[in-house]
C-alpha cells in the first residue's frame, strides 16, 4: 500500500478492511518519510505496532 492511500484510509469516516499478513487492522498514522504506519489488530487494540506500508492489504 503506498503511504495516501494508507493516509487516505486513517482520514475516511468510513471503516476500510484493511488487513497485515491476513489479519484486520486499524491504521492508526502514517509515516511516510518512513514509509511505515502505526496499526493495531481490530481484535487485540493492546497490540500496537509499527509495521511497513508495503506489508499492508486492502481487501
Amino acid at each position: 500500500m503506498n503511504s495516501q492511500r494508507a493516509k487516505e484510509i486513517t482520514a475516511s469516516p468510513e471503516m476500510i478492511h484493511v488487513t497485515y499478513n491476513g489479519v484486520p487492522i486499524y491504521i492508526q498514522n502514517v509515516d511516510a518519510k518512513n514509509e511505515t504506519a502505526r496499526i493495531y489488530p481490530l481484535d487485540h487494540p493492546n497490540q500496537e505496532q509499527t509495521v511497513p506500508l508495503q506489508s499492508l492489504s486492502e481487501q
